[in-house]
């Protein structure tokens, strides 16, 4: 089975076929030119879900072998700050902003407020579109930011996050840990169960 990531984020890319490893896993860039998705939901799960049925449209017209797209879309929220940036994690900088960009944003509103440390959590939604339907997953990863970047591992806030029951952020923790960890993973475990099913 054929998995079509509706992604061009080379962070997630790497990070979801090397957990998929299984299966086929290649980008909806291998099928059809690079496009934007207006993310206009109110959820995480809308927006994967928005994502997902874009890039099921463009690949079902070049590919005729079955496949799934799994689409995910994620972000880290700090309720001391008013659950921000929530699903603007990827923008919070700006259109078009860099993962430095927000993450030193995020890290500078903290410092504003004279917060050193918080808790916060980051959540993945899973969307997967096939022919049989629509399915949605989620995971979640618990821990506090630090008003400070720590390591460069990982990507996006990784720097500034440090998952619970460890003193290190996840740009300080090495990629198999933050595998074991990470939401993004919790969310995958179950989107493999339902891919498993569409066989």
């Amino acid at each position: 089975m054929k998995i079509i990531l509706a992604s061009g984020n080379q962070g997630k890319i790497r990070e979801i076929a090397s957990y998929c490893d299984k299966h086929e896993v290649l980008p909806y860039t291998d099928f059809t030119e690079k496009f934007e998705v207006v993310e206009d939901g109110a959820t995480f799960k809308e927006n994967a879900l928005i994502k997902a049925h874009a890039i099921y449209d463009k690949v079902k017209e070049k590919i005729d072998t079955p496949f799934v797209v799994l689409s995910d879309d994620s972000g880290i929220t700090v309720p001391a700050l008013g659950n921000i940036p929530g699903i603007y994690s990827a923008r919070y900088a700006g259109e078009g902003a860099t993962d430095k960009e927000n993450l030193h944003k995020l890290i500078d509103t903290l410092k504003e407020k004279g917060i050193e440390r918080t808790p916060a959590y980051y959540t993945a939604a899973m969307a997967i579109v096939t022919d049989r339907g629509d399915f949605t997953v989620h995971g979640w990863m618990h821990g506090n930011v630090i008003a400070e970047a720590r390591g460069d591992k990982g990507f996006g806030y990784d720097p500034m996050f440090i998952p619970e029951g460890y003193t290190q952020t996840l740009g300080e923790l090495d990629a198999d840990v933050k595998q074991k960890l990470s939401h993004r993973a919790k969310a995958l475990e179950l989107a493999k169960t339902v891919i498993g099913t569409l066989k």
